[in-house]
């Protein structure tokens, strides 16, 4: 007899097939020239993704094949498809080295996913325990790579397509962050004391009511506290782990 699901065990892979879609999406009006809307397809393939691991937490209905989807839908949404919109958008001035280096990023996207994959049932890895993730994380990885993009459409100028050599060396400096081994921070490891929640709220505020007024321009901000945070991340993590240490002897 066939076990029936119910609609709360449906409804995680509903969220990551939505993003799913967004990220194939993004490909369609990259295909027209619509550039704005096929990285804020990306951009809402992200949100997507970040709600499905909640909804599932929530409902308690999380899953094997829901993980395993999930994987899928981040390799063509924040591998795929950000390769294939940077390529027909700058890149393909480039002949044979612009899509050499839209295949570097893919494959760094792919091999990343693969390596978490490899290590989700491993409680043991320190970095998990510790709330640091190892490399970039997907989402970030595809808004770090439109980066040169959300520049132009935030000055509405053309400046940085214009420049596909240089296009093509950041994109694989984020390929390489992708699938390196550095501590970046978990999101859902932090924690933020009592006496600061207004001031982080208000600022949070700030940045959404930016988001409405200068859309790419606050997007392209994140970005460049991102990377520049990523020093402080390291510092954090080694700081973090000697502490550990020394609590053990």
């Amino acid at each position: 007899m066939m076990r029936a699901i119910s609609i709360r065990t449906i409804l995680p892979s509903v969220v990551t097939l939505c993003a799913f879609m967004a990220g194939v999406t993004a490909i369609r009006f990259a295909l027209a020239g619509k550039w704005e809307l096929a990285v804020a397809s990306i951009a809402l393939a992200g949100i997507f993704d970040g709600l499905d691991g909640t909804v599932a937490r929530l409902l308690k209905s999380t899953s094997k094949f829901g993980a395993e989807l999930d994987s899928l839908s981040d390799v063509v949404s924040f591998g795929v498809a950000p390769a294939v919109v940077l390529y027909l958008w700058t890149l393909e001035s480039l002949d044979r080295l612009g899509w050499a280096v839209a295949l570097v990023y893919a494959t760094a996207m792919a091999l990343r996913l693969a390596r978490f994959n490899a290590r989700m049932e491993d409680e043991e890895e320190p970095r998990k325990r510790l709330g640091y993730l190892t490399g970039v994380p997907a989402p970030m990885g595809a808004g770090l790579l439109l980066m040169p993009m959300m520049i132009d459409l935030a000055t509405d100028g053309s400046l940085v397509r214009d420049l596909p050599l240089a296009v093509a060396a950041y994109a694989v400096a984020i390929a390489l962050l992708i699938v390196s081994t550095i501590p970046t921070l978990s999101l859902k490891a932090f924690r933020v004391h009592r006496s600061a929640f207004v001031p982080i709220m208000l600022v949070i505020g700030i940045v959404i009511a930016g988001l409405f007024v200068r859309t790419w321009a606050v997007m392209v901000g994140i970005g460049v506290l991102y990377i520049a945070s990523l020093p402080f991340s390291v510092f954090a993590y080694k700081r973090r782990n000697a502490a550990k240490d020394g609590r053990r002897s």
